[in-house]
């Protein structure tokens, strides 16, 4: 039970790092568009580049970021039985949502975006525009990270409830869990 309680940690702490980190792109972005705005109607200057890096920047935030807001409960969720629910029962539903649920999605999601990002790859896709950012084929690669970063918190969701349901773990107010000495 020890080395799963260990994975979990491992894999919260990873999207945890990874979820404060892309946070920063949250200031970068609105600074970006505001600097955007500014240099188009007060200076008659635009910037494709500045322009497709608010895209980016907000693909990066919202995909990367979905391990994190798993981690913390963030995603939206039907509240009608689980707000109530033990946590016996709320275990139960991780555990079934996850597997029968999340992992599968997250699976279709990556095997079908694969021939998508790799034939990018191939040609390192870039802008339409000439002015515009030539890496189009790692912001497709986002995709494929979402999808693995997600799964990979949808383990540690899994491996939580099973810890939980097996009485390794208990869940506190807090929605921390801490093993049982």
């Amino acid at each position: 039970m020890g080395s799963l309680a260990a994975l979990m940690r491992a894999i919260d702490g990873l999207n945890q790092t990874v979820g404060k980190t892309v946070a920063w792109l949250a200031v970068i972005m609105v600074v970006t568009q505001f600097s955007v705005v500014v240099m188009r109607y007060v200076f008659g200057i635009g910037s494709i580049m500045m322009q497709e890096s608010v895209v980016y920047m907000h693909s990066f935030l919202f995909m990367v970021g979905a391990g994190y807001t798993l981690l913390h409960n963030g995603h939206v969720r039907v509240d009608v039985f689980y707000r109530e629910a033990s946590i016996r029962n709320k275990a139960i539903i991780d555990l079934f949502g996850v597997v029968f649920l999340l992992l599968p999605v997250c699976l279709l999601i990556f095997t079908s975006s694969w021939d998508y990002v790799i034939d990018s790859w191939a040609i390192f896709e870039g802008s339409k525009e000439t002015s515009g950012i030539h890496a189009l084929f790692i912001l497709k690669s986002i995709i494929l990270v979402f999808c693995v970063l997600l799964a990979l918190q949808g383990i540690a969701m899994a491996l939580r409830s099973f810890l939980i349901l097996k009485g390794a773990l208990v869940p506190e107010e807090d929605h921390e869990v801490h093993e049982v000495p």
